[in-house]
C-alpha cells in the first residue's frame, strides 16, 4: 500500500515506501509531496514520479562541476544557481509537469526574477542540469528523452546530463525551432571540449568531467585560468614578480658591490704602482746625483 507524506522521521531501520506512480492533484503535490521529507518526488501530468539516486562517482561528477560553475558565476555574475530541491512548473501541450532539475541557472536576463525567499521558481530555468542514474532503464529514458523533450518544449536554452560514464554525458543547446540539438565539441581525443552558448567564456574538456582534476591543477589551465581562482594566479604572478624583482635587485646590488671593490682594487693597484714608481725615480735621481757629484772638478777624487 502506498505510503502517506510524513511530517518527522521514520522509524529506525524502517525502509521508506516509495510512492512512484501515485495519482495526486496539482494541488495535492504541491501541499503534501512537494518537499516530502524522505524520498524526493516530481509530478508528471497527475502522477508522482520518484528522483532516483544517483551512484557515488555520478555524484562526485555533479560536484565537479557544480564547483566549476560556482566559480564562473562568482567571477561572471550573470545568473543565480539553484540546486538539488527546487522545482518549476513545465506547462505543456502534452500537459502540466513540474521537474526538479539537480542542478539549474536563472540568469538576471530571466524575465522572472528568482526572489531569496523562493523554494520553488515560477518562471523557466535558463540552464537545467541532471545527474543520471543508471539503476532502472526508466531512469535513463526519463532524462535522456522525456526531460529533453520537455525542457525543450518549455524553452530552457541548455540541457546538461552528467555521469561517471562518457557514453551518457550528454549536452544540448536549444535551436530556434524549439528543439535540443547536442552543443559543438571543439577538439578531439582527451581535448575534446564543451562551449556554452548561455554562459559566456564557460567551457569544460569532457575528459575533465571523468578525471575531475582539482582547482588547483584547473585555475593554471588556460581552459578555466579565466573563471577558476584567477586572482590566486594573479597573486602568484605578482609574487613571482616582486621575489624576481627583489632578485634582480640583489643581484644589481652585488655586482655594483663587486664593481665598487674592483674600483678599489684598481685604486691601490694605481696608488701602489705611482708609490712604486715614486720611490724608483727617487733612486734613479740619487744616482744621477750621485754620478754628477763624481764627474765634477770639485770632487776630491779628480
Amino acid at each position: 500500500m502506498p505510503r502517506l507524506p510524513i511530517t518527522g522521521e521514520p522509524p529506525a531501520g524502517v525502509e521508506p515506501i516509495s510512492a512512484d506512480g501515485r495519482l495526486v492533484s496539482e494541488a495535492e503535490y504541491w501541499q503534501d509531496w512537494y518537499d516530502a521529507a524522505d524520498l524526493s518526488y516530481e509530478w508528471n501530468n497527475g502522477r508522482l514520479e520518484e528522483k532516483p539516486v544517483s551512484d557515488f562517482e555520478t555524484f562526485q561528477v555533479y560536484l565537479w562541476f557544480l564547483e566549476l560553475l560556482r566559480h564562473y558565476l562568482r567571477l561572471q555574475p550573470v545568473g543565480k544557481l539553484v540546486a538539488l530541491e527546487m522545482g518549476f512548473r513545465l506547462s505543456l501541450r502534452s500537459g502540466t509537469v513540474i521537474r526538479k532539475p539537480d542542478l539549474a541557472v536563472v540568469l538576471d536576463t530571466n524575465p522572472v526574477a528568482l526572489d531569496l525567499t523562493d523554494s520553488s521558481y515560477h518562471g523557466v530555468f535558463d540552464l537545467c542540469v541532471e545527474a543520471l542514474s543508471t539503476e532502472k532503464p526508466a531512469y535513463v529514458h526519463r532524462d535522456l528523452v522525456v526531460k529533453k523533450a520537455e525542457y525543450a518544449a518549455a524553452g530552457v536554452p541548455e540541457y546538461y546530463v552528467l555521469h561517471r560514464e562518457h557514453g551518457n554525458l550528454a549536452f544540448y543547446g536549444r535551436t530556434r525551432g524549439g528543439v535540443y540539438s547536442p552543443l559543438p565539441i571543439e577538439g578531439s581525443g582527451d581535448e575534446r571540449l564543451v562551449r556554452s552558448r548561455l554562459l559566456p567564456g564557460f567551457q569544460f574538456r569532457i575528459n575533465d568531467l571523468i578525471r575531475r582534476p582539482d582547482l588547483d591543477a584547473i585555475r593554471r589551465d588556460p581552459i578555466y585560468s579565466d573563471f577558476v581562482l584567477p586572482e590566486w594566479t594573479l597573486a602568484e604572478q605578482a609574487k613571482a614578480q616582486a621575489e624576481q624583482a627583489q632578485a634582480q635587485a640583489e643581484q644589481a646590488k652585488a655586482q655594483a658591490e663587486q664593481a665598487q671593490a674592483q674600483a678599489e682594487r684598481e685604486r691601490d693597484e694605481a696608488r701602489a704602482a705611482a708609490q712604486h714608481e715614486a720611490l724608483a725615480r727617487a733612486k734613479l735621481e740619487a744616482e744621477l746625483d750621485q754620478l754628477r757629484d763624481t764627474r765634477s772638478p770639485d770632487h776630491p777624487d779628480r
